[in-house]
């Protein structure tokens, strides 16, 4: 697995989308407390992080982007997830607002079929946001129009967002599976695992107001009767067993907003989920080790 971190994507004009750059550093920041114990008992993962395996995650820094160098920042996302998929490795991307996960998903066209688990609040469904077609209120849209996504799983709906009736009904002539939040709070995680097929690969992306504000409150618009902190590993554990986690994304996660580092924490740990469930899929192709220091958990 390789990490990157990421500040800007795909900006809308006179927006400012600074205070996603700090994202990457913060985790990076509250991970460190859990670094010395990789080889302690987990007990969200049943046992050490890397299941008595070598290391095998490296945090390769940060994607140089800059504000509003929007056609720019997609070229360089892109072209460092395609690198990460040459290696082989699994990549991993931290920070940005969700417009990042455009060209995350891009980065896969020469490694497809793969389906999307979007973890998120909202659709993102919108064709354009002021002229902008790429803008965080759009990955959705565009993903439904990549060749080498397969299907869309879209988990933890709920409140109101950008999307309109014309929005949902387009994602649902996509085909896109819709699971809300109170399904999932009801029903369990199985509502929204059914929805991949066993065996698919499958690229997960995480926006941060997925979760209930209580546990990640360094969100932009702070939405009540989220996900869980245990429903969100749930789903990450349960699609290893399931299928294939092929790629993450974490996005929208504002540490400006963040209250005594809660969000950096909760963040922290998803990606240990996620790095130990990637660990423990069965029949794991060789993958890039880290050397030295312990790796980050973000």
């Amino acid at each position: 697995m390789v990490i990157s971190g990421v500040g800007h994507g795909s900006t809308y004009p006179g927006k400012d989308s600074s205070g996603y750059a700090l994202a990457a550093d913060a985790i990076r920041a509250e991970s460190q407390g859990d670094a010395p114990l990789v080889e302690h008992w987990d007990f969200d993962l049943g046992g050490p992080l890397f299941d008595g395996r070598p290391a095998c995650c490296v945090d390769a820094g940060d994607i140089v982007t800059s504000l509003h160098d929007n056609a720019g920042n997609r070229t360089r996302i892109e072209a460092r997830i395609r690198e990460t998929l040459s290696m082989p490795a699994i990549p991993i991307l931290i920070g940005g607002d969700c417009s990042v996960t455009i060209p995350f998903l891009a980065g896969f066209a020469d490694h497809g079929p793969v389906w999307v688990l979007q973890i998120d609040a909202h659709i993102d469904w919108r064709d354009e946001v002021l002229g902008e077609r790429y803008g965080y209120s759009s990955p959705m849209r565009r993903a439904s129009e990549m060749p080498h996504v397969a299907g869309i799983v879209q988990v933890g709906l709920r409140s109101v967002g950008s999307a309109r009736q014309t929005e949902v009904e387009a994602a649902q002539r996509y085909g896109s599976r819709f699971v809300t939040a109170r399904q999932i709070h009801a029903q369990g995680v199985e509502a929204a695992l059914r929805h991949i097929p066993e065996g698919a690969r499958v690229v997960v992306t995480l926006d941060c107001d997925s979760l209930d504000p209580g546990v990640m409150p360094g969100v932009a618009a702070r939405t009540p009767g989220g996900l869980t902190y245990t429903q969100v590993i749930d789903l990450i554990s349960g699609l290893g067993k399931r299928s294939r986690i092929a790629g993450f994304d974490l996005v929208e996660f504002y540490p400006p907003a963040d209250i005594d580092s809660l969000s950096a924490l909760t963040a922290a740990r998803i990606l240990v989920n996620v790095v130990g469930a990637v660990v423990r899929q069965q029949g794991l192709e060789p993958i890039i080790e880290a050397h030295g220091a312990p790796p980050h958990h973000g």
